[in-house]
């Protein structure tokens, strides 16, 4: 048995280290954290092997503030208007914000990453839990900035204990995460006592990454009661891929000795009653509310398929009766219950579940027993009802797949739903698939075509370009109809779709088609609000929700924190409250931590003006690199209505209904494909309607583009940035 195989348990680590050669060493003045910031950054060059400090400038600290806005001004800075996602100056940035790293409250150990994306060809970023972010921002690094490439796998070793970094050489180990963040936490770690493992943390991606558009990133922290690491997912768009394409084996931190004064606040007593506050809500009110502490998302599942939300067959349905299967009572006796799930010090919310001892049926770790992080909803969804698998453990064979291989669970499952209607409308056959027989519900081919993305070969390696390089290719090849594949192919910008059915959402629509980065609800979370609660019956209404929701939930990215502690736990009262969608106490703690940590006079105003200038340098950059315009913000029809007879006939009763009291025509007598033309045109000219709406609230002109007064107002107006919007006016 190789290396590449064993367990760490069955590997000399520190022998093994013996193989690395060191190729670059740098030693730096520790710096430690001022009122949340170390107000400077750290730079690597693979291709040169230069290391660097970087001070961060106080206009790039006041205008961009941290975390996602760090990541896209250093983005803005690297690229040029034809920079690919595979050139060296493409960077790879990891950046904490001010709040991230304190543990006093929950949810505040989120690191975000940005990159160009292989997927987009524009600017990606995904938020990432697990200790990788804080560790390097108490070594005393606001952002990790990774430019170039190394002519051979490398591993990029921060040691905050001793102060320096160290570039190395890595021909053994195995790349997929699971074994290789156990491996290099023990590698690394000073012993192998639990405080010195949990002083380590490590960023991996996989052998699916280097092979794919979809990779991902993982995260690993050491779970000291279960004396294993445990892994936390940057998903979105790619980002494994480049980690990739840069020889990057792994990145690894060790920085011992954490406590709960290192950001040094300015306030921390008012740190820890803003925490005590919430973690109060958290015992009191989560078994009343979501029970993230049992279920952790999983109960999405159940909701979202009593109300026709959630992606079945290629997002051709939104429910399915078997639907529960992959909900939560399906995991009360698989999930590990009774231990600490929290992926940062101090969240009680606690939604970082896993099945522990799984015993693997497919691939080669077959019969092993391994821990899976996980699944969440997006993974049950994306890679269950959205392919017709529903069994449970079979999605959890995929989740563990996918993370140790290093791939995207919401690209993936997207896709392969894709592929799978694909194949049942014989655009797709067994001579192209190699045999695969791609059919809904086949849940061995869909893990065939996972190994195989993961060896390099077969139909996996078509698969994984994703489903708009999959389109353009069955076209071209196959001579598939091109007005179907753009209705039926769940990808806009070249992003696949998060796992939410938003046919009767106009607003989840928008909030989809709008996104800087591409269709994910991270921006936005709609539905409910629109299609349930009926709180925005107008276009205003719809654009008001679509100016402050993204503007809101972008300030988690840059200040360093996750969302879930906003609105999967309430306060009692809430739903008293004048605007309850917002969460107004919540909204306020985040006010009065901000001001705690920084020492600065801050307003719900200003938090919001931090992520418009966030928000609207993104689109620029996007416009930059040859998107951003209102053409780029068009959605394939099935996520606007019914694209085909089945799906139309499938809610025939709401359909028909909405052409009468709506559109005023009587469906009596009228085929299917009349109604189908009807209602399309309709919701077609809404979508558009939006549009107009929409960039009208966001001060950007009817194409989709941030006006020179918008960018003065936010003190964005830079000259190389006001050239370029110039070009689209």
């Amino acid at each position: 048995m190789s290396c590449k195989c064993k367990k760490s348990e069955d590997i000399n680590v520190k022998d093994l280290r013996k193989s690395h050669k060191k190729i670059a060493e740098f030693s730096f003045e520790p710096k430690e954290i001022y009122r949340g910031y170390a107000d400077r950054t750290l730079y690597i060059n693979l291709s040169s092997n230069e290391v660097k400090i970087k001070p961060v400038p106080e206009d790039m600290k006041d205008k961009f503030t941290g975390g996602r806005g760090y990541g896209i001004k250093y983005l803005w800075d690297a690229t040029k208007p034809d920079t690919k996602w595979n050139d060296p100056e493409n960077e790879i940035i990891i950046a904490q914000g001010p709040i991230g790293g304190i543990t006093q409250y929950p949810g505040a150990g989120k690191s975000y990453v940005a990159t160009i994306s292989p997927l987009t060809d524009i600017a990606i970023d995904s938020n990432v839990g697990g200790y990788f972010g804080p560790l390097c921002k108490f070594s005393g690094f606001d952002a990790l900035e990774i430019q170039g490439k190394a002519g051979n796998d490398v591993i990029v070793f921060i040691d905050g204990d001793n102060n320096k970094v160290v570039i190395e050489e890595a021909p053994e180990e195995c790349v997929n995460s699971h074994i290789l963040a156990e491996l290099l936490t023990k590698m690394y770690a000073d012993s192998d006592a639990d405080d010195d493992l949990r002083s380590v943390s490590v960023v991996s991606a996989g052998q699916a990454a280097e092979n794919t558009r979809i990779g991902m990133l993982n995260f690993s922290y050491y779970d000291v009661r279960r004396k294993q690491c445990k892994l936390k997912q940057a998903g979105r768009g790619g980002i494994g891929t480049v980690f990739r394409d840069k020889k990057i084996k792994a990145l690894v931190v060790k920085k011992s000795n954490i406590k709960g004064d290192l950001n040094n606040p300015a306030d921390l007593d008012k740190v820890i009653k803003t925490g005590i506050k919430l973690h109060k809500e958290i015992h009191d009110n989560d078994d009343k509310q979501c029970r993230m502490r049992v279920f952790g998302t999983t109960q999405l599942v159940d909701a979202m398929n009593a109300h026709d939300l959630l992606p079945v067959k290629n997002f051709q349905y939104g429910s399915h009766p078997e639907g529960n299967k992959l909900g939560k009572e399906a995991f009360i006796n698989l999930f590990e219950h009774g231990l600490p799930d929290g992926c940062w010090y101090g969240c009680t919310l606690a939604c970082a579940h896993a099945v522990p001892g799984f015993e693997l049926k497919t691939g080669p770790y077959k019969g092993e027993k391994v821990l899976v992080d996980g699944p969440e909803y997006e993974t049950l969804a994306g890679c269950g009802s959205n392919c017709g698998i529903f069994d449970a453990e079979k999605v959890v064979e995929c989740n563990f797949y996918c993370d140790t291989y290093g791939i995207d669970t919401i690209s993936f499952g997207t896709l392969c739903a894709f592929v799978m209607e694909c194949y049942e409308r014989g655009i797709l056959n067994k001579e192209i698939t190699g045999g695969l027989e791609l059919n809904f519900g086949n849940w061995e081919a869909q893990m065939e075509m996972l190994h195989q993305m993961a060896r390099g070969e077969g139909f996996g390696m078509v698969a994984g370009q994703g489903v708009h390089r999959m389109k353009k290719l069955f076209i071209e090849q196959y001579g598939a109809d091109a007005k179907l594949l753009q209705d039926i192919g769940m990808e806009a910008k070249g992003l696949e779709y998060s796992e939410y059915v938003s046919k009767e959402s106009l607003a989840q629509q928008g909030g989809y088609g709008t996104t800087n980065k591409g269709p994910q609800h991270d921006e936005n979370w709609l539905i409910f609000l629109d299609m349930i609660r009926n709180l925005m019956p107008t276009f205003e209404d719809k654009a008001e929700a679509l100016y402050y929701f993204p503007l809101f939930r972008t300030w988690f990215s840059i200040a360093g924190l996750c969302k879930l502690p906003w609105n999967d736990i309430e306060p009692a009262d809430n739903h008293k409250q004048a605007e309850p969608a917002k969460v107004p106490e919540h909204v306020q703690n985040y006010v009065d931590l901000f001001t705690a940590v920084t020492g600065k006079p801050f307003s719900k105003e200003e938090l919001l003006r931090q992520s418009e200038r966030v928000y609207n340098l993104q689109k620029v950059l996007s416009l930059k690199l040859g998107k951003g315009t209102r053409k780029f913000d068009a959605i394939p029809y099935r996520s606007v209505g019914p694209v085909t007879v089945e799906e139309y006939e499938s809610r025939q009763d709401r359909y028909d209904k909405q052409l009468k009291e709506i559109l005023g025509i009587n469906p009596e007598g009228m085929s299917t494909e009349e109604k189908m033309a009807a209602l399309r045109k309709y919701r077609e000219e809404r979508y558009e309607t939006l549009l107009d709406t929409v960039y009208k609230r966001r001060g950007w002109t009817q194409n989709g583009v941030p006006t020179i007064e918008k960018l003065e107002e936010l003190g964005i107006a830079y000259p190389d940035v006001v050239e370029e919007v110039k070009k689209h006016l």
